[in-house]
């Protein structure tokens, strides 16, 4: 992931709080301190201007692919080519939304808690997962209930 301080394509980043590159969020530190929050703050915010970043490329990308080929072969494998390629960029699409919700939830003081108990999210899966805004435990709890009613 590339780093990105200070004001990049639009974003900004708090500079009051200093972060050394080589830090990671402790167990043994105060929960969601201004340098964890800051930290997910970049890590989200790098994640996102990344996505963004391979979206113009793959526009860019398609814009310059639009020709004629006269081979059906050739032509098809294109067009699955392009396939794959639009419905890997509406994922991001939706990831990127998702990011955008994490960082909302930073600015409302409300990152890093499980949506459902309430309670802390465990920094590895924040660290892993930066999206996550469910508890380990409730993930799987919902992801049990979720797949009890898809088999009905």
């Amino acid at each position: 992931m590339s780093e990105v301080v200070g004001q990049s394509k639009g974003v900004e980043m708090k500079q009051d709080v200093f972060l050394p590159d080589d830090y990671r969020p402790a167990e043994d530190e105060p929960f969601m301190n201004e340098r964890q929050i800051e930290y997910f703050r970049r890590k989200l915010l790098n994640w996102k201007n990344d996505l963004l970043e391979d979206s113009r490329d793959t526009i860019e990308g398609l814009q310059d692919s639009t020709r004629n080929i006269p081979d059906m072969a050739d032509r098809a494998s294109e067009e699955t080519d392009r396939a794959l390629e639009l419905r890997t960029r509406d994922r991001q699409r939706k990831l990127v939304a998702k990011i955008d919700a994490a960082l909302r939830r930073i600015e409302e003081n409300e990152y890093g808690y499980c949506e459902v108990t309430g309670e802390p999210i465990s920094l590895k899966r924040l660290d892993a997962r930066p999206i996550a805004t469910m508890s380990l435990e409730a993930q799987e709890r919902h992801e049990r209930r979720e797949k009890v009613h898809r088999d009905d």
